[in-house]
């Protein structure tokens, strides 16, 4: 079951902090989430960034 926990505040400057919170709260979401959970979670997250890479109109290559 993925965890209702709030998104980590991110500084300005991105800071070597801000990568730990994102990595903490990474796992505090995923630790006990299913297979089918990781993947919904991870799409999603592809899906955000091929639509902002199509409003860019540039082409992923990969």
């Amino acid at each position: 079951m993925l965890y209702q926990i709030p998104k980590p505040n991110i500084s300005p400057d991105f800071t070597l902090e801000d990568i730990r919170k994102i990595r903490t709260w990474h796992y505090e979401i995923l630790k006990d989430a299913t297979d089918e959970e990781r993947r919904a979670f991870y799409k999603k997250g592809s899906q955000a960034y091929d639509r902002r890479i199509a409003e860019l109109g540039l082409k992923r290559t990969m």
